[in-house]
Formats: structure tokens, C-alpha cells, sequence
């Protein structure tokens, strides 16, 4: 790990709004909602952020908007430190910040999401905007980590992340990909994407995905484990890497999660982590769910934390496992963990009151 950085953690992304109906309510039958500033990337960041790493966001505001001012206040609120291009609306059918309108769901009833991405800001990013000589040379960095979802937004945000990665690599900036692989994103873009998937996991030095992401965003096929059910899922997913691995032989860290649902407020949680070709397990069990939203985000940052503190791998696996269920337990859909102690405390399943 690159010592003596400004920042433990960077994240490029594509910042946007979260509407909730209240009280579990499906969207349509709402008429009160609550408004968040969200997006996948600071999800994993606010683990980071809130246990007092240094973290920095690169994004797109529109000039001018209310909402611009909102999610640069949530942004501070959570002790990150933001930079990025004022982009001029260009009219009322100019550019905006994403929406995503997503209910909790309630018992037997899951949840429901509608994106609404037209007109995203985020879709204009581009280096020419940002000094990354200045950022990865200058200040520091020790890992950044970039998302699929941001990286198939449009050809321009692709070689933003492609930029990114070459200049991380040239400092000695650790990078993680989480693949985030989205069907309606790689529609009729397919060689594109996966030209660009390819050479960030060639760059990777931590990959994070389920088996179908890597079998969708980087085309790989291969054995498939029998049967059904999270064992299934755990063997097919080790059977998959077992392949990756010898495609992408810097990457030193592959991590999962597992999640089976019993209902809207009940989960069996799992994950699974692979560091220097040797497995780590955190065996599901049951969790409580107020919000799923965010859960494997909570677990990116939790493990990502874990690494920067230069924990041992099965610590850092147990961690994340931890802090994605804490992200379970907020209306937000990233996790505000008070201190570590609250996160291990949920490793532990220690759910008694602190005096």
C-alpha cells in the first residue's frame, strides 16, 4: 500500500437523487417521499469516510441546480471531499442529476426501483476536466476504487475510467473494480464495453463481482456448480475465478457477496473473499433488513477499509460482511457506521445496548 497519500480512497462517479416513499409504501400508491443524494461509488466510500479516512469524489455537477447544491452538502456532511465541472444546464430539456425512485418493499412484498437516468450529468465526464497528474502524483491516493456502472455510462465516461486507472497505475495507486455488470447499459455496445472492462481487470489489483458480471462484462464461460441455493452459489463463483485468475494475474483480491431472501426484512448474508490464491469464507446467516438497498456496497467499503488499515484478509472479509449488513439497517442506502466497534459488534451478533 502507497504510504503518505492525501487520500486513502478516491472515487470517480455519477452523483444523483434517491426518492423513498415512506413507511415500506410501493411508489405508486405514495404521495410522501424522502429525498437522498446517492450513488453506488460514495456508498462504498461512506464506510471509508465515516471511520475518518481521507476520501475523495470526482463527479459532474449541473451549474446552478438546487439539487447540485443538496448532494454537495450531503457529500460534506459525510467528510468527503469533492471536486468536478460546473456543466451549464443548457435549457429545461438540458442536463440533470440522475433519479432513482426505489421503494423498501414490506414482508412478502419486495422492493421496486425505476431509474430515471435521461439527461445525466454524469454521463459528460471526462479527464480533460480533472489534473490526475496533480491528484495520483501530487496528492495521493491509495486505492481508487471505480464501478461498472459508471465505466458503461457512455464512451466518454469509459475512457474517463480507462484515464484513470493508466495514471492510478503510474503512481503506485492500488485499483479496485467492482463489474456491476447492467444489461440495458451494454445494449448494442457490447465490443465496446468489454474492450474496456478487459484492460481495467487487466490493471486491477482487487476485483469485486458476482459469477454472472464476470461472465457478462468480460466473457468468460465456465463451470458451472449443480444444484441450487448459496452453496451452489459459493462453488460456482469459486469455479469462475479459478478461470479469472489466470486471464488477470495481478489482480490479488476477488470478493463476493451471497444473499439469499427469505423475505423483504429477512436475509441470509454471505461473502466470499480470495486473496493470494487462498479462500476466505464468511458463512451466510441471518441478518435483519430495513432497507436492502446498499448492502453490497456497505461490504466493498467495509472490506476496502480493512485492506487500507492493512488488516489480514479473513479480518477484512469479516468486516465487510459486517459493514453491508449495518448498510441494511439504514433508510439511507449507505452505511454511517459510528466507529468499528459498531461494525464488529454485528460480526459478532452482539445486538444489546450501548451505554
Amino acid at each position: 500500500m502507497k504510504q503518505s497519500c492525501k487520500y486513502a480512497l478516491l472515487v470517480p462517479t455519477s452523483m444523483g437523487l434517491r426518492l423513498c416513499p415512506d413507511a415500506g409504501q410501493p411508489i405508486a400508491a405514495s404521495d410522501t417521499f424522502r429525498l437522498q443524494a446517492t450513488s453506488a461509488e460514495t456508498n462504498v466510500a461512506s464506510v471509508v469516510s465515516y471511520l475518518g479516512l481521507p476520501v475523495k469524489v470526482l463527479t459532474s455537477f449541473v451549474a446552478g441546480s438546487p439539487f447540485a447544491s443538496f448532494i454537495k452538502q450531503s457529500l460534506r456532511s459525510r467528510g468527503m471531499d469533492f471536486e468536478g465541472p460546473e456543466v451549464p444546464q443548457g435549457g429545461p430539456w438540458g442536463y440533470r442529476h440522475q433519479i432513482n425512485v426505489a421503494d423498501s418493499g414490506f414482508g412478502s412484498r419486495g422492493p421496486r426501483v425505476w431509474n430515471d437516468r435521461a439527461g445525466e450529468v454524469g454521463r459528460t465526464l471526462d479527464s480533460k476536466d480533472f489534473d490526475l497528474e496533480r491528484i495520483f502524483g501530487a496528492e495521493g491516493v491509495q486505492i481508487v476504487h471505480l464501478s461498472g456502472l459508471v465505466a458503461a455510462l457512455s464512451p466518454q465516461t469509459g475512457q474517463f475510467c480507462l484515464d484513470i486507472v493508466r495514471t492510478a497505475k503510474k503512481y503506485g495507486t492500488l485499483v479496485s473494480f467492482d463489474l456491476n455488470y447492467r444489461a440495458s447499459f451494454w445494449e448494442g455496445r457490447e465490443a465496446e464495453l468489454r474492450a474496456i472492462f478487459t484492460e481495467i481487470c487487466e490493471k486491477a489489483d482487487i476485483l469485486m463481482g458476482n459469477e454472472e458480471d464476470f461472465q457478462l462484462a468480460l466473457g468468460i464461460s465456465g463451470p458451472e456448480a449443480g444444484g441450487c441455493g448459496l452453496t451452489a452459489k459459493m462453488d460456482g463463483f469459486k469455479n469462475m475465478i479459478a478461470l479469472v485468475s489466470g486471464k488477470f494475474p495481478g489482480v490479488k483480491v476477488f470478493a463476493t457477496t451471497l444473499r439469499e431472501v427469505i423475505d423483504t426484512g429477512e436475509h441470509n448474508w454471505g461473502a466470499l473473499l480470495r486473496c493470494d490464491g487462498k479462500w476466505f469464507t464468511a458463512e451466510p446467516r441471518r441478518i435483519h433488513v430495513l432497507d436492502r438497498i446498499g448492502g453490497g456496497d456497505g461490504f466493498a467499503g467495509g472490506l476496502l477499509y480493512g485492506l487500507l488499515k492493512g488488516w489480514e484478509a479473513e479480518k477484512c472479509l469479516q468486516f465487510g460482511w459486517a459493514a453491508g449488513a449495518l448498510a441494511t439497517t439504514f433508510l439511507t442506502d449507505y452505511a454511517q457506521p459510528a466507529d468499528e466497534a459498531q461494525i464488529w459488534s454485528i460480526w459478532s451478533g452482539n445486538a444489546r445496548v450501548q451505554r
